[in-house]
């Protein structure tokens, strides 16, 4: 079952490819695919189990079979374009959501763990299936940025409290973005190369996407190029946004040791599966390396609801704050946060406009000794 598991992403970009070729109302699979996981996960109870996997090459085999199923997905795309040329907008909406959407889930998860892992064709197939949301250097800034810089406030994938999602992704975009190129550019340097020399990586990411797209003009003309880029933009504000969960509000010192307190971890069901337990956060901020697998769930979490969940009530700002990161955060400062930490939250929480819960929770509970 452990091994099992991880073919659920599989499974439901094959069925995407299927839909593609059927036609018509099908093309919807996929991105109904959403809020069906979502009510699913958030019925199911927390999965704190540890996988019992032994086999790495056969725990190995879905990651790989998603990241290679991610780039086919827009190639089917582009069949249905070719075979459907009267199609109406209705249709076409739903190929370009369903194809944004498993840009995201599970492609982005399955790169991740190709990019983290040692070994150059696992880094090359993980850097270059990411085409599929426009980012092919994003491993640049999620390594020597994110991972280095998690909840402070150099962490562009933070968002600081009082943030709404729709502040917050197109600015980590950009931040993202402006990080790789950046950071490229100064190994260039290093290497005694121009920065904008013709080694640079973004030069091979634009590469990469020319031929992708030529294969899917040689299929299905300007107009599926059209699709594939419209759902690949998406796709790329929709990707940060994922981030804003799994970081959100939480404080660590610049230069301090990263704990497993310093990230949300979602650790719903298929929240843990159908993203090869990216959810299952803890351990992978203190060890990168280690396989999706061999994560272990931390007990002593601030409970957070699934993944999707979050999504969706993120989509209603006050609904996020009052009803889920307000409470989890209140928590993690009284409970979880050093003195130093705690100090910076409650000048977050100040600036935010949100109550000063360490004074209200220090009243209550000399009420309760009273």
């Amino acid at each position: 079952m452990d091994y099992g598991r991880y073919y659920l992403g599989v499974l439901l970009q094959l069925a995407v490819i299927a839909s593609f070729l059927v036609g018509g109302p099908w093309v919807y699979l996929g991105i109904a695919s959403l809020p069906l996981f979502g009510l699913i996960d958030s019925l199911l109870p927390n999965d704190f189990s540890v996988r019992r996997i032994g086999n790495d090459a056969l725990a190995d085999i879905p990651v790989w079979l998603c990241s290679l199923l991610g780039p086919v997905v827009y190639l089917f795309a582009a069949v249905w374009v070719a075979r459907n040329p009267g199609a109406s907008g209705w249709e076409f909406a739903g190929v370009i959501a369903s194809c944004a959407w498993l840009s995201v889930i599970p492609l982005v998860p399955a790169s991740h763990e190709l990019y983290h892992q040692r070994g150059k064709l696992r880094r090359f197939v993980g850097r270059y299936v990411q085409i599929c949301y426009l980012d092919a250097t994003r491993e640049i800034a999620h390594v020597v940025g994110h991972h280095i810089h998690v909840a402070t406030t150099h962490d562009g994938d933070t968002a600081p409290r009082g943030t709404s999602l729709y502040a917050f992704t197109p600015k980590a975009v950009l931040v993202s973005t402006k990080e790789a190129w950046g950071s490229e550019c100064d190994n260039q340097e290093k290497m005694g190369k121009a920065r904008w020399g013709v080694g640079h990586r973004l030069w091979r990411a634009i590469l990469a996407q020319v031929i992708f797209q030529s294969i899917v003009f040689s299929i299905g003309g300007w107009t599926a190029v059209a699709v594939a880029l419209t759902g690949m933009v998406a796709a790329r504000f929709w990707v940060e946004s994922f981030n804003y969960f799994q970081h959100y509000g939480l404080i660590r010192l610049d230069g301090a040791p990263i704990a497993r307190r310093h990230v949300w971890n979602h650790l719903k069901p298929l929240s843990r599966t159908l993203g090869f337990e990216i959810t299952n956060h803890a351990d992978h901020h203190t060890n990168s390396y280690a396989s999706f697998h061999q994560l272990k769930p931390d007990t002593q979490w601030i409970p957070m609801p699934s993944v999707f969940v979050c999504f969706f009530s993120a989509l209603i700002p006050p609904l996020w704050h009052d009803r889920i990161i307000k409470p989890a955060l209140r928590r993690w400062d009284n409970e979880m946060a050093s003195p130093e930490e705690r100090a910076l939250a409650r000048e977050q929480n100040r600036r935010a406009g949100w109550p000063d819960w360490f004074e209200s929770d220090a009243r209550s509970g000399a009420r309760a000794a009273a």
